[in-house]
């Protein structure tokens, strides 16, 4: 007995510990279920009712609480609300724990119902009950489960589920019921392939569903969450609870709103991360689709909130004027350039080769500066690179570098003259010389076309100008602005097309298909669809390729994965290899790691890794071990880690005449049909370890008998969570099997561990070609080094998700004020803060004078304390002063504004109500016209109070959405600054830390004194009852112009992992809906036509 085993022994391990923990549960739902199943089919649908209740009665009385405070709010003076809304987030806090210790009390019984309905659809063909208005409902749907006879529902055991017919033939049994008390807990269960994962998640979903706060369901593609919601549905439904799956409606649409409404919603983690962005991006509440983050189940867990977890979810749109680009027009002046640059830099590289290998010292020197001076017009040329790789080359020439950067680069320009632009590759910048100035420019009659002018020289310039009047003094100011403007992008397009040139390879750092420029990713080498570089490098890339130039793009929106889940109230997931990523669920999500043991006991033989020395010598072993397992009528699963691997496979089974079928995950609906076959006696199937995910691989009695299904692996992956999901594909519910790894020492993680002492080893005991060893100590030391790739991975995406961190602080701030703004209801308190914040900033300017013109700027009234008064008195005094009158000011304001409008409003109402539901109000601050649409009907009930509301509304919006954009552009380019600060020995995270912080804190304080300075100016210019518009409806946000990307930063054998998953998936054939003719009886049985019923709408 090994240190650990004993260890275990004496104290119990983690897993003995947890199912000691739950046990209670399980028994009690046993104890419950003889009750719960001698009940009638409606005293069981009763029973749910009787659950909902208790849980709502749990929390009633803080839930009455919060209506009373909400109905005070209207009248309670602005500034003194902020307590009151403090009291309501307290109270719904409290709510949602009264609910948990609810649901725990209802448990047992919930539980037992669910497995009880499972029980009664399996049994019985078809289930009457009395009908209800939900089933009604259904019917007239045209639900094929459910059919209305009078005032009976007949609910039938089979349905239509992901385009086939099934029937319903499930259980729950004992294990299942441990896994869905892990989930309803918030925690991850691990359950073994075969263990009915989505079986396990029915228990949770319903008993969390009701307390009507919404269950979000989350899987890894759309045909699970569509096909998923249509497998388990009826047996939610049958209890009355709503489901619904998103991916099935348009974004943005009624139905989709619906579909979160639901007590049950479906969907992929995609669009259920895409929603929350597009919801903050909404300028009208009934843009909005999700409510509050409540509660989700993740299935396949660590493919989402590990393998994707790190990938962006980002909106992009177009910047104002994108499409206005010089590329194009600047293309054939930057190729004249880089073409006089390579010629001079070949012509310097073949001076320094010959007078390098002189024997006078001064020619050597010269040959070294001609040298660098190559280095420095293109560093990415082949032959100067090979020339460099040669002894003592590089060092002489960052010796000859080092004299002319002494003193602060004193002498550079000596060195560089000669050059059209300089390259430096670590800064990833290019400079225009003199020279090359000089070849564009030409013959141009404007001599300064591309250098950009000395901007605050000629304005300082302008103000020392005598004789000139304000208005000539503006607009020539403006005139030296505008070229300043002009120069400055002519000059940034230069540099950006002369960085594709000289800095970004075709086929290297990008490739040209389907006349677009697709990034390859430099870690993976892989396409990164949908990616763009930023600041106009990607359109420059596009010019030098000669494809369409896209226009330019910003992002709007963006969050990653990792933080869209960590907002809910509770998250819990399911997957069947989590175990080892235990430490990461736990450090970043605060989810712990459940495994819960197997209905039947594991059959399946783990046997130890074999390990060889060359690849060739393990490749040849597996195509022996295949045949041998042929011979004895088992089927085989080979696991490879890469495409090409499989492919090399395959060609060398087919020179052996093997029969045998390549699974890559690349084909969906092949998959499945492929994966179906591999239990078949003798079927070879060569698979990517994790293609065929969450697919039960089910084997007839004659394989059985011969041994089951052997797994076989071509190499270890660097994560044992992919060894342990190829393992998992055998041995399901106690079925035999076998599972062996073939290793070389070539293979790349023995690369990373001790495979030179391993193979001197192996010299040294005479092992000759062809011979493995075969080792338990081996098999160890290979997981050991699997372990340290883990958390080296671990550590990558840690970092990685900080950056991300910083951006989500910013983010919640600004979402929580854009959704004051949106609602309404707590706007009141967001201005008040601002005008506290710009009362605080005035009185904090250095001198008297500062201070009166920050107050008549923003806040737009007289100074309310002296010069005297501004240097004694305390600063927290003076703001309260300066806060005090700018809050009767801003009163005053609102108060005129609604008083001049109200008689308009009231007339309008009175004489034409009935014609007009929004109606336009023009509002100016002095400097523009704000249009602001308002509903009559609320502006006459309120006295005009609604369009103050909606003036504040739509100036924060604006205001706001501007500000957030103008950010999210400013850190996209600080993330990029920040990692030069490394070559500084300086922590580009720290960096991008502190400057994040600078870069928010001048965004609020734009939001705030954009807004104040508006709102504090804001009149209604006197209008007659006549000039009334209607309002235009809303116009529906160009949804086209947006571009919707998921930035994968994966690494390439993790891409077989992440949305892969084909339980059972088939082609799903068109189906034409049941449609219900108008004048026929409707289905829900009320004995009405159908256009008279349930097709009054339709």
């Amino acid at each position: 007995m090994g240190f650990n085993e004993f260890i275990s022994k004496l104290f119990g391990n983690k897993a003995t510990r947890d199912m000691k923990e739950i046990q209670p549960w399980v028994n009690k739902v046993k104890e419950v279920y003889p009750e719960i199943a001698k009940l009638s089919h409606d005293e069981l649908r009763a029973k749910t009712e009787e659950l909902k209740k208790y849980i709502r009665e749990s929390a009633a009385e803080e839930n009455k609480k919060i209506e009373e405070l909400k109905a005070t709010i209207e009248e309670t003076d602005i500034e003194k609300r902020e307590p009151i809304f403090s009291q309501i987030d307290k109270l719904e806090k409290e709510v949602l724990e009264k609910y948990e210790k609810a649901l725990n009390d209802v448990l047992p019984t919930a539980f037992a119902i669910v497995k009880d309905t499972a029980r009664r659809l399996s049994e019985n063909e078809e289930i009457e009950v009395t009908a209800t208005e939900m089933d009604r409902n259904l019917a007239a749907q045209g639900k094929d489960f459910v059919r209305i006879e009078g005032d009976k529902a007949i609910w039938k055991n089979h349905w239509v589920a992901g385009g086939n017919e099934m029937t319903w033939n499930m259980v729950h049994y004992d294990v299942q019921l441990f896994g869905g008390v892990v989930l309803h807990q918030g925690k991850i269960a691990e359950m073994a392939t075969g263990e009915g994962k989505t079986l396990v998640a029915t228990l949770p979903v319903f008993l969390n569903a009701l307390t009507g706060n919404g269950v979000h369901v989350v899987t890894v593609n759309d045909y699970l969450a569509k096909r998923d919601s249509e497998w388990m549905g009826p047996l939610y439904m049958f209890h009355g609870l709503s489901v619904d799956c998103i991916d099935k409606h348009q974004p943005n649409s009624e139905a989709r709103r619906r579909a979160y409404m639901a007590d049950i919603t479906f969907g992929t983690n995609n669009e259920f991360g895409f929603d929350y962005l597009r919801d903050n991006m909404a300028v009208s509440p009934k843009d909005l689709v999700q409510r509050k983050h409540n509660y989700a189940i993740v299935d396949e867990v660590d493919s989402v909130l590990i393998d994707d977890a790190r990938t962006p979810l980002i909106i992009s749109g177009p910047v104002p004027k994108g499409d206005e680009q010089l590329f194009e027009v600047l293309r054939p002046l930057v190729e004249r350039l880089v073409e006089a640059q390579r010629k001079l830099a070949t012509q310097y590289l073949a001076d320094a080769k010959r007078l390098i290998a002189s024997d006078k010292k001064e020619d050597v020197e010269a040959g070294f500066l001609a040298l660098f001076r190559s280095h420095k017009a293109l560093p990415k040329n082949k032959p100067l690179i090979k020339f460099l790789s040669e002894p003592g080359i590089k060092a002489g020439m960052l010796k000859t570098e080092e004299i002319y950067m002494e003193q602060n680069n004193k002498r550079m320009p000596e060195a560089v003259e000669p050059l059209y632009f300089v390259i430096d590759e670590k800064l990833k910048s290019v400079d225009l010389t003199d020279k090359g100035v000089d070849l564009i420019t030409g013959n141009s009659q404007d001599p300064t076309l591309f250098v950009l002018p000395d901007i605050a020289a000629q304005l300082s310039a302008l103000e020392n100008e005598k004789g000139l009047s304000d208005e000539e003094k503006l607009a020539k100011k403006d005139e030296l602005l505008t070229n300043f403007a002009i120069k400055s992008e002519r000059v940034h397009t230069i540099n950006q097309l002369l960085k594709a040139y000289t800095m970004f390879e075709k086929d290297t750092d990008y490739v040209v298909m389907d006349g677009q420029v697709k990034i390859v990713d430099e870690q993976t080498g892989r396409i990164m669809d949908g990616r763009r570089w930023s600041d106009g490098l990607h359109q420059a890339v596009e010019a030098k390729e000669g494809v369409k130039i896209e226009a330019a793009t910003q992002t709007f929106a963006t969050i990653t994965l990792q933080n869209y889940f960590r907002m809910y109230h509770k998250l819990s997931g399911m997957t069947g290899t989590a175990e080892t990523e235990a430490g990461e669920f736990w450090d970043i999500y605060k989810l712990d790691v459940v495994v819960i043991p197997t209905n039947r006991p594991i059959a399946r033989i783990d046997m130890n890794d074999r390990v060889y020395k060359t690849k060739r010598e393990k490749y040849k072993a597996v195509i022996e071990e295949i045949e041998k397992m042929v011979k004895a009528g088992r089927p085989v699963l080979v696991g490879t880690t890469s495409v090409e691997i499989s492919e090399m496979l395959s060609k060398m089974l087919t020179l052996r005449k093997i029969q045998h079928n390549v699974l890559n995950a690349k084909l969906h609906q092949k998959e499945a049909e492929i994966v179906a076959k591999a239990g078949q006696s003798s079927t070879v199937t060569i698979a990517t370890n994790m293609a065929g995910r969450g697919t039960d691989i089910k084997l007839s009695p004659e394989v059985k008998a011969a041994g089951g299904l052997a797994i076989i692996g071509t190499e270890r992956h660097e994560s044992r969570r992919v060894d342990r999901q190829l393992r998992g594909r055998a041995g399901r519910q106690g079925d035999p099997g076998s599972s062996v790894f073939f290793v070389s020492l070539e293979d790349d993680l023995m690369r990373l561990f001790a495979s030179d002492r391993l193979a001197n080893w192996m010299d040294k005991m005479g092992f000759k070609e062809g011979e493995m060893i075969e080792h338990s100590m081996i098999s160890k030391s290979i997981e050991r080094a699997q372990k340290k790739v883990e958390e080296n991975n671990f550590g990558i995406r840690k970092r990685l998700l900080e950056y991300d961190d910083v951006m989500n602080k910013q983010r919640t701030v600004v979402y929580t004020k854009r959704r004051h703004a949106l609602m309404g209801e707590r706007i009141g308190m967001d201005i008040v803060d601002m005008i506290w914040d710009r009362c605080v900033n005035a009185v904090e300017q250095p001198d008297y004078e500062d201070a009166k013109m920050e107050i008549l700027q923003t806040l737009a009234m007289e100074i309310p304390f002296s010069e005297e008064d501004f240097r004694n008195k305390k600063k927290d005094d003076l703001a309260e002063q300066t806060f005090q009158e700018a809050m009767a000011l801003f009163k005053r304001k609102t108060e005129r504004m609604a008083a001049i409008a109200n008689p308009v409003i009231k007339q309008v109402y009175e004489a034409q109500g009935h014609m007009y539901e929004n109606i336009m109000i023009p509002i100016t601050d002095g400097k523009r016209m704000y249009n602001i649409s308002v509903n009559l009907k609320e502006a006459y009930e309120t006295e005009s109070r609604a369009i103050v509301k909606a003036f504040e509304k739509a100036i924060l919006l604006h205001t706001i959405d501007d500000a957030w954009k103008e950010n999210l552009r400013e850190l996209d380019e600080l993330k990029h600054s920040v990692q030069n600060a490394s070559y500084e020995q300086k922590d580009p995270l720290l960096i991008f830390k502190l400057e994040s912080v600078n870069l928010f804190d001048n965004m609020v304080s734009k939001i705030n004194n954009n807004t104040i300075s508006i709102l504090m100016r804001g009149q209604i210019p006197v209008q007659e009852p006549e000039q009334v518009r209607e309002a235009a409806p809303e116009p529906e946000r160009p949804r086209q112009q947006y571009r919707e990307e998921k930035q994968d930063l994966n690494d390439p054998d993790q891409q077989e992992a992440a949305g892969r998953d084909t339980r059972e998936a088939k082609q799903e054939p068109y189906r034409a809906d049941k449609t219900v003719g108008r004048n026929d009886p409707c289905p829900c049985g009320s004995g009405l036509k159908y256009k008279n019923c349930h097709g009054r709408n339709a």
